[in-house]
């Protein structure tokens, strides 16, 4: 059995170094579809569910929402994102460093990791960056 939850956050980024607009500082409102897959619960409070999706969102939001939600998310691998994200935190701004560049993909890939973490049998994250554009990963 599989449930899914949707989310969104807003973020901003930038993709140093890449050959068209998306190197420009910007931000999007992400939408962001967690599914988790189990067996339904046999007895208590929560029989006949995966989970409760009220625990759901609990995990979700401290483990994903609540750190990249109006942050200036950047790659900390990149010196002139580091620059940026430095003057941000030095006016007491929200930023998030990522071990990877921040494009969808990789974002995907990171809250996957996040949550499986966090103790979410999470079986796909479907980020969209747009409402036309997304990015998949089933781990």
């Amino acid at each position: 059995m599989k449930i899914t939850k949707i989310f969104t956050f807003d973020s901003s980024h930038m993709l140093d170094g890449h050959d068209g607009k998306c190197q420009n500082l910007h931000g999007h409102t992400y939408r962001l579809e967690v599914t988790v897959s189990g067996s339904l619960i046999e007895e208590g409070a929560k029989a006949g569910m995966v989970m409760d999706f009220t625990d759901l969102k609990s995990i979700v939001r401290q483990t994903v929402t609540e750190p990249f939600d109006h942050a200036f998310l950047y790659h900390g691998a990149n010196p002139r994102e580091c620059q940026i994200a430095a003057l941000l935190e030095g006016w007491k701004m929200k930023t998030l460093r990522l071990d990877a560049r921040t494009t969808a993909e990789n974002m995907a890939v990171e809250i996957y990791r996040r949550l499986r973490e966090g103790g979410l049998d999470v079986c796909r994250i479907k980020l969209w960056e747009t409402p036309e554009s997304c990015a998949e990963y089933e781990g």
